[in-house]
């Protein structure tokens, strides 16, 4: 819900006093008023007088509902909160399948190649799984009406539906002359929220974009398909959180029983003054106990991500590589609202097993408040290792992520002046090669022929020619290339093998864990890679 800008005196009242007014809470909050507190009965007289005064007299003849959405949203801002919110019913729906990876359909991921919606994904044990689609497949029909004009969003709405109701959809596939049906019966659909892959050498490679739910059996399952890894590396970036309970057993999947996981500082329920702490330990004996391992963070890795980050980093358990987190290491309780809506209020705060605080402290526009980090306190690990003690998880290692050169830049600003679409151009590309190559039984790779070919249509397009000849632009069109042949193969392990040239983070990660051979040797290698950071010395490892 947005924050409707409200007269300052209008908005102060609203959000002091709107819950009072409101049936739902009206029991609890006179619960909270004594006899005796003159001050929130005069308050609240002056409130419904306003009330009435604006919805009988304004002009505007404001309906009731408007009033209450105003008076909802005042409510909230006055919080100066940039976490709590007020959720639609859509939005709690989109909400739910964000953080759980679950939505009603059959099962396929869709992208707009060459005009027409194609399938490019098709998730395991799904009703698209269990009927054959594939991916390539061009979706041309749905329910006898013709989709060849419908965008991505347009098939998305129709093909997803009541779990146990029937959709037909007929696609055309490469090397069948006509479209191919299948009579589909929509099913609950969980999108997998842990990826991995392996290196040639043995390290294996996680990524995780959420913690939604069934990450840690995701997880597990990924440990137990590489039992002979020489190292791990978990790839946090970007990860916005989740579930918190899935980040717990996360941890508890790494460290050791009787190990603290985390804990909280919140308010007691209706009370102030002294909080109610909890803690959480460690039940299970780790899976992988002699595996060094690595974490990656970034300014967009927050909550969740920050809980098993910041367990991991206090056992030494895990070295921490990349760009200071984003700081959520608050508390959120969701709870449900009358006419299906949910609030999402701030309760408490999130602490790490050695009592570090994760939270950031911002305004209620979101951006950061300032501060002197040199200034901020600190405390040791087990090992003797210096940490951060507020602020969100400091990497042990900080790494700043690649950025285009001037030449790159020009190269995607002269695209969207000539109206190229690069990233579709490029998602075409390869998934065409995909194809190829899955068809003739090869790994990801980029093949020179295809690419010169896709460079001239690039031109073909309206590119200069003289853009693609530009210090360095080829290299990183192969690199954007052959990324997208590693997607399309769903083969993250070539992905990151690729991925490495352009990614300075992911790259210091696999140094240092191919020379060491125990986290113990890690942490050793890290320390002279940060004191050379330190004197300016290249020669870090």
């Amino acid at each position: 819900m947005t924050h409707t800008n409200l007269p300052s005196r209008l908005a102060g009242a609203l959000a002091l006093l709107a819950v009072a007014a409101m049936p739902a809470f009206a029991q609890t909050t006179a619960s909270r008023i004594t006899p005796g507190d003159a001050t929130a009965s005069a308050g609240e007289d002056v409130f419904r007088s306003t009330l009435e005064a604006i919805s009988t007299l304004h002009m505007s003849a404001p309906s009731d509902s408007a009033l209450w959405e105003r008076a909802i949203d005042g409510l909230i801002e006055g919080l100066d909160d940039p976490y709590a919110e007020v959720f639609t019913p859509a939005e709690v729906a989109a909400f739910e399948e964000q953080n759980t990876g679950n939505y009603a359909g059959i099962g396929i991921q869709i992208t707009e190649l060459n005009d027409m919606v194609t399938v490019t994904a098709v998730f395991n044990a799904t009703p698209a799984d269990d009927m054959g689609m594939q991916e390539g497949d061009v979706i041309v029909e749905i329910d006898g009406v013709d989709a060849r004009d419908f965008t991505t969003d347009s098939v998305s709405k129709v093909v997803r539906g009541t779990p146990g109701t029937q959709v037909t959809v007929k696609v055309e596939r490469a090397g069948y002359d006509q479209p191919i049906p299948f009579e589909l019966t929509r099913a609950e659909v969980h999108v997998p929220t842990v990826r991995s892959g392996a290196f040639d050498d043995g390290l294996a490679y996680v990524v995780m974009d959420r913690f939604a739910r069934g990450a840690v059996q995701e997880m597990d399952s990924v440990l137990r398909e590489y039992p002979a890894m020489n190292g791990l590396i978990i790839d946090l970036r970007g990860n916005p959180g989740g579930y918190l309970d899935e980040a717990l057993m996360l941890s508890d999947l790494f460290l050791s029983p009787g190990q603290k996981l985390a804990s909280t500082r919140s308010r007691t329920p209706g009370r102030t003054g002294e909080p109610t702490e909890e803690s959480w330990d460690d039940r299970v004996p780790p899976r992988i106990p002699d595996v060094p391992m690595v974490v990656l963070v970034d300014e967009f890795s927050a909550s969740a991500s920050e809980i098993l980050a910041g367990a991991l980093q206090d056992h030494d358990r895990a070295l921490v590589v990349g760009q200071r987190s984003f700081g959520k290491g608050l508390v959120q309780t969701v709870m449900p609202l009358p006419h299906g809506r949910q609030l999402r209020l701030t309760t408490g705060e999130w602490l790490t097993p050695l009592g570090r605080s994760l939270h950031r402290p911002r305004a209620s526009d979101g951006r950061p408040l300032p501060e002197d980090v040199d200034t901020f306190p600190r405390i040791q690990s087990e090992l003797g290792r210096d940490l951060v003690a507020v602020g969100g998880i400091f990497p042990d290692v900080p790494v700043a992520d690649d950025t285009l050169t001037l030449a790159e830049r020009d190269l995607l600003q002269a695209a969207v002046d000539a109206e190229v679409p690069l990233p579709l151009r490029i998602a075409e590309f390869g998934f065409a090669e995909a194809q190829a190559l899955n068809g003739a039984g090869q790994a990801p790779t980029l093949r020179e022929q295809p690419f010169q070919a896709f460079l001239d249509q690039l031109v073909s397009d309206g590119l200069e020619q003289s853009l693609l000849e530009a210090d360095g632009v080829e290299d990183y069109l192969r690199w954007r290339a052959s990324l997208s042949v590693a997607d399309r193969m769903a083969d993250l392990g070539a992905r990151a093998e690729f991925l490495q040239s352009r990614d300075p983070v992911l790259r210091e990660a696999v140094q240092l864990l191919r020379g060491a051979a125990s986290q113990s040797a890690l942490y050793a290698a890290a320390a002279r890679v940060v004191e050379a950071q330190s004197t300016g010395d290249p020669g870090a490892h």
